[in-house]
């Protein structure tokens, strides 16, 4: 029998949370469950499983057919120095740089044949679907993070639905989390190193010293003194007063507090350093692998990330050497948590950037921009994975079979969201109707 001493917590019944803990502890006794045992599933009583996404912007352009569709009957000088390699799927080959993926690659969709990039380097596209100038005259159409917010609500009061952890870029736009359009500011993507939570520096404690339970707990104690002297949330903009409701709770700091994790959970991971080729651009953080599965796991709707710096002029293999592996790693550790967690029919992942790579290298060993074609990998979220759609000509240079827009790959994501693409709309400022995606769901992948 387990006894826990010290003070007890009295529930309404009358019965305390010591002797509960006891009483739980008692009926499982012949199955040795530890007192961690107990408290974890305590902690899983009333949780609910939520839809969710998990949007992985690959900034700076990734390299389509270094990565997805590796052209092995093309001259050298387009072909480049990786080989393909076979996958779990009888047939399907990826190249060289991923094998964690390649091993698992039933739990994954490769699209090979996106078109309709803008050319620009930014990540619109990938948190919109549409281009920059849609309603832009009405401030711009939301994010699909920003339009969850607004459709579904948050799942946990505490938790915001809409986290991006995009961590600020010299290239500003390779940073964009999304951005809430016409919805305004209250469905902005909450970002704990922006504005929204002070770069998570409460009253001199800061990120690195989320550990430290005690001192946090003192500034929470600290903020709440202060709201109340100075009236609360009196004259605060909608993020502060966004960031000052979710500060209440310890909920969302646990949720980015990787160290809570398993020392052998966040090796599987890894961290992606050392951060290479990054310059203007996202480091390869993994651990915001691990930590966008905290959030959606805590109650967040969408995480969007930004991985690495992709601009491959110059260096192009050197640099989906160091990325791609690290993607590798980060990519399969999520989708095997999510998986082992029994999330991942309800999450759903996407990673892919704002367009290709130019078929011929250049002098510096690097692919220049090719906005005509471009790829993302897909995993969760009910689809049907174990499949690569579409493909490009021999040369890669355009989409010969199954071309799909950007429109095409939302509207299946709002599928997978559960939300009916064709069927829900939401109106804009002038209070007309409008489709959550231009595009019609990817057959086959739904």
């Amino acid at each position: 029998m387990l006894s826990i001493n010290g003070p007890a917590q009295r529930f309404c019944d009358g019965i305390t949370r010591r002797t509960a803990l006891k009483i739980g502890a008692f009926a499982f006794g012949a199955t040795q469950f530890s007192l961690a045992d107990v408290l974890r599933a305590e902690q899983s009583v009333g949780r609910t499983s939520h839809k969710a996404l998990i949007n992985i912007f690959l900034g700076g352009g990734p390299p389509h057919q270094d990565m997805w569709e590796i052209k092995t009957e093309a001259p050298s000088e387009i072909r480049g120095e990786f080989k393909p390699i076979a996958t779990a799927v009888p047939g399907l080959q990826i190249g060289e740089c991923f094998p964690r993926i390649a091993a698992r690659a039933d739990q994954y969709a490769f699209l090979r044949s996106i078109v309709g990039a803008r050319g620009g380097h930014d990540g619109i596209q990938c948190t919109t679907g549409r281009d920059d100038n849609a309603f832009r005259t009405m401030g711009g159409w939301p994010s699909i993070g920003s339009l969850l917010a607004r459709v579904q609500g948050p799942v946990d009061p505490s938790v915001p639905p809409n986290v991006g952890l995009a961590a600020k870029t010299q290239h500003g736009p390779w940073s964009d989390s999304g951005k809430p359009g016409f919805l305004g500011a209250a469905y902005a993507a909450f970002k704990p190193d922006g504005n929204g939570m002070a770069d998570m520096r409460l009253n001199g404690v800061n990120a690195n010293q989320l550990g430290d339970r005690k001192t946090l707990l003192s500034a929470f104690d600290r903020l709440k003194a202060n709201l109340d002297r100075n009236g609360g949330f009196r004259g605060a903009d909608a993020a502060t007063e966004r960031a000052l409701g979710v500060l209440t709770s310890n909920k969302l700091i646990e949720a980015l507090d990787v160290s809570k994790e398993p020392d052998r959970v966040r090796a599987r991971y890894g961290d992606g350093k050392p951060y290479k080729f990054q310059y203007d651009g996202a480091p390869t953080c993994n651990d915001q692998f691990l930590m966008a599965r905290r959030l959606v796991e805590a109650g967040a709707r969408c995480v969007t990330l930004s991985y690495g710096r992709w601009d491959s002029h110059g260096k192009n293999f050197d640099l989906v050497r160091d990325h791609g592996a690290k993607l590798d790693q980060a990519l399969t550790a999520l989708v095997e948590d999510l998986d082992a967690r029994g999330m991942l029919n309800d999450v759903t992942v996407i990673a892919w950037g704002e367009f290709g790579r130019t078929p011929r290298i250049n002098k510096e060993a690097g692919r220049d921009h090719w906005p005509q074609v471009s790829c993302a990998i897909l995993a969760g979220g009910g689809l049907k994975v174990g499949q690569a759609v579409g493909s490009t000509n021999r040369l890669g240079e355009h989409a010969v079979t199954r071309p799909v827009t950007f429109g095409d790959v939302f509207a299946t994501l709002w599928h997978s969201l559960g939300v009916n693409p064709d069927t829900t709309t939401i109106n804009d400022p002038a209070g007309r109707p409008q489709h959550l995606a231009e595009g019609h769901a990817i057959k086959e992948l739904v």
